[in-house]
């Protein structure tokens, strides 16, 4: 169970943010209201909120969960591998030195985005992409087997992150895209397949038997119920604009 969540606001300068998806400028008083729903939705599950100010240095900080790894017994500091975002995890450590007595980092070269690390039970996936390098992986392997965690290596080919494709939703279920048909590592659980015409919807989030998902995909929204979860639906589009999804928009432990 989850009982906190970290989120940051929007800055202004998000309109700048990194993107490939495509989909035309940001809304930034829309994509306000959008964060603000995003965080009614976690007290709904349950959560305390620790709300950050804008840091309107880096566009892209809205999206928390790429620069730290919240576990169980320890946070990693990551290391993006964005170079426009290199120094926005910094501005995260006092805030975690509140919560964790045990703060690893990710050290040069290795760079690692945690929308690369996907954590099943006491499991966690890396997958390597443009953003997280096979170092940083193992550097993020090497500090989870020191509190008793295992890591593995996957490859999510030509997606963002790996967890833009795939997301656990804990009962040994996830949720996943078809581009990961092929793909070995993930043949123990039970797959809920995300039709092409809503891969956006593969990146959600498990919060205490709810499933936030993206507004819009009721195929795998049904999937998903028939399964006995609540589903709670939130628009995203201007986070999409930015190749953003759920999962980025908070550190939840």
């Amino acid at each position: 169970m989850f009982t906190k969540a970290i989120v940051r606001k929007p800055g202004k300068s998000v309109i700048d943010g990194i993107t490939t998806a495509g989909l035309g400028v940001v809304d930034y008083p829309k994509m306000c209201r959008q964060h603000e729903a995003y965080i009614n939705a976690l007290e709904k599950c349950g959560l305390q909120l620790i709300i950050l100010d804008e840091e309107e240095r880096f566009p892209d900080s809205v999206f928390m969960e790429d620069v730290a790894l919240l576990t169980p017994k320890c946070a990693v500091i990551t290391r993006p591998g964005a170079k426009s975002r290199q120094g926005e995890e910094l501005g995260l450590i006092e805030v975690l030195d509140s919560f964790y007595q045990n703060i690893e980092r990710i050290e040069k070269p290795g760079t690692l985005e945690a929308g690369d690390v996907m954590m099943a039970g006491d499991h966690f996936y890396i997958g390597l992409s443009e953003r997280t390098n096979q170092v940083g992986a193992d550097q993020l392997i090497k500090i989870l087997e020191k509190y008793g965690f295992s890591g593995s290596v996957v490859h999510p080919g030509d997606i963002l992150h790996l967890k833009t494709g795939i997301s656990y939703i804990e009962n040994n279920t996830v949720v996943i895209a078809e581009s990961f048909k092929t793909e070995q590592a993930f043949s123990s659980y039970k797959k809920l397949w995300v039709n092409k015409d809503e891969n956006y919807a593969a990146n959600c989030v498990w919060i205490n038997g709810n499933v936030l998902l993206p507004a819009g995909n009721p195929k795998i929204k049904a999937s998903i119920e028939n399964e006995g979860y609540r589903v709670i639906e939130l628009e995203m589009s201007e986070f999409q604009k930015l190749d953003g999804g759920l999962s980025c928009l908070s550190l939840r432990f």
